[in-house]
């Protein structure tokens, strides 16, 4: 029997001296270093592609919040004109671009005056409260519930107008502009809302008077925007021409509501 297992190489035909691996000691000095460098450049790789995406897309949808306050006193004040009476307006309404980086980008404000800014929204947002609460104490009705149920109706109006503008731009098929580009020219409309208001205290018929005009206005600037700056130019505008005017004049007409009734009072 001894002999038999000898010669049967072993217990069970099994070999009792097995043949050693050659790449045995290679693979355990170098396997975990490998492992590690691997691991350690797909990781990079990543961490790579996730910064690089993460970075295209908030500059897609919210670009540089420092961009948008970069204005001074004449650019307010030329911008203001365009915004209150954009048919005095003789120039372009197409934005500057300039080389940055190897890409061209957008000049601020300072140096373009159809670029967007949220200087003039929030300044006559300010504005708007102020005048709403100090109508309320003319009026007799002044309450901080009163004054905070005005602050949520603009809120809600300036939310409106950016969900008309995306809905819009979309519908459009350009749905790339940045968030913070719709969310100032949403805000443009309380400029003229805010001199209406400020005007109804001095004389209540004048804000009859005062604020279709605005309402105009505030209309026709994000057409004549919309067409040149937010679609990028003629050729995305003019895929379905008809189409395209429908809807920008639905956005103009939609104003008039919208602003009257930011303009009103509660309380």
């Amino acid at each position: 029997m001894a002999a038999m297992n000898t010669g049967m190489g072993g217990l069970g035909g099994r070999p009792i001296h097995p043949q050693a691996n050659p790449f045995g000691p290679a693979l355990q000095g170098a396997g975990p270093g490998l492992i590690r460098t691997g691991l350690e450049t797909y990781g990079g790789r990543i961490l790579d592609s996730s910064s690089e995406f993460m970075q295209s897309n908030i500059t897609q949808y919210l670009s540089d919040p420092q961009y948008y306050f970069q204005v001074n006193s004449q650019y307010v004040r030329n911008k203001l004109k365009v915004i209150l009476f954009p048919f005095l307006h003789r120039g372009h309404w197409t934005r500057i671009t300039e080389p940055v980086g190897g890409r061209l980008s957008y000049k601020p404000p300072v140096q373009d005056i159809n670029a967007p800014d949220l200087y003039i929204p929030l300044m006559a947002f300010g504005t708007y409260i102020v005048a709403a609460g100090y109508a309320l104490g003319v009026l007799g009705r002044f309450t901080p519930e009163a004054l905070t149920l005005q602050f949520s109706k603009g809120i809600l109006g300036w939310f409106l107008q950016v969900v008309l503008i995306k809905g819009l731009l979309y519908s459009l098929g350009s749905g790339e502009a940045p968030l913070l580009d719709i969310v100032a020219y949403a805000g443009y409309g309380f400029a003229g809302t805010s001199l209406a208001m400020v005007a109804r205290i001095f004389w209540s018929y004048l804000y009859y008077f005062i604020m279709p005009w605005f309402c105009l206005c505030t209309g026709v600037f994000p057409v004549k925007t919309m067409k040149r700056v937010l679609l990028g130019g003629p050729r995305s505008y003019e895929r379905h021409p008809g189409r395209n005017h429908y809807f920008l004049i639905f956005l103009a007409v939609v104003q008039f509501p919208m602003l009257f009734w930011l303009g009103n009072i509660c309380g």
